[in-house]
């Protein structure tokens, strides 16, 4: 294999390896973007769940309230 065609060899591998590593990085990017949403609605969910479970300790719950008929 001559130097030329060692560095044409050379020049190809790193052009794939550049191409791969530019997918990978978008791939990467968009599953960030997917978990900090994700994360986001996860904090989201446990200040409901934590805001519904002091609603029910207090017995303030839909089901300790008498339907408007009742009174």
């Amino acid at each position: 294999m001559t130097a030329e065609e060692r560095i044409a060899r050379l020049e190809e591998t790193l052009f794939f390896q550049e191409r791969l590593l530019h997918e990978l990085n978008a791939a990467l990017t968009g599953q960030q973007r997917q978990l900090d949403v994700m994360e986001r609605a996860l904090g989201e969910l446990g200040v409901r769940v934590e805001d519904l479970r002091l609603t029910v300790e207090a017995g303030n719950s839909p089901a300790n309230i008498p339907p408007p008929h009742y009174s």
